[in-house]
């Protein structure tokens, strides 16, 4: 009878710790930015989608500002600080030149934000390579994944851009 006890004692804790371990919620840590060329346009236009609460916590760990992004009380600094964390984090080169966007805006969706981007004034037939640089949030998730999809003239191809491998390069 003690025996029974005392196995009950060590087998029940540890099938409480087994049992929680599998039913946690894990945190992970992923963007996805689409790029797609439009022949009308002569444009890529780009969004991307990241975590709102991960967008939080990076406008105050790095900007020292509570952005309280996809509330009433968000922060009239939030579009401003995020286009300039996309413009220091997010580069992508045309031919081996740096290309400037414009930052459209965001909307949320549940607990996403979706950022526009946009590089006008681009001809698809003058493009020989793009690379795309993406180191938003790596800063501050080292388990920070963002991958990039890039569409053009009914190709498509993919990166899964991490800190140590933050680039992509396609040959057109």
């Amino acid at each position: 009878m003690m025996g029974m006890k005392k196995a009950r004692m060590i087998w029940l804790p540890l099938a409480m710790v087994l049992f929680l371990s599998f039913t946690s919620v894990h945190k992970f840590y992923v963007s996805v930015t689409n790029m797609v060329y439009s022949e009308k346009d002569k444009a890529f236009q780009i969004t991307s989608r990241i975590f709102i609460d991960d967008l939080d916590d990076l406008m105050e760990e790095r900007y020292g500002i509570r952005s309280q992004l996809a509330t009433p009380n968000e922060s009239k600094l939030a579009d401003e600080y995020l286009e300039k964390y996309f413009r220091a984090k997010f580069v992508v080169e045309v031919n081996g030149k740096p290309m400037h966007y414009s930052f459209l805006g965001k909307r949320y969706d549940k607990d996403v934000a979706i950022c526009y981007l946009e590089i006008p004034n681009l001809n698809l037939n003058d493009v020989k390579s793009i690379s795309v640089q993406n180191e938003i949030l790596t800063d501050l998730f080292d388990e920070q994944q963002n991958v990039v999809h890039v569409k053009w003239a009914g190709h498509k191809k993919s990166f899964v851009l991490i800190k140590g491998n933050n680039k992509g390069m396609l040959n057109l």
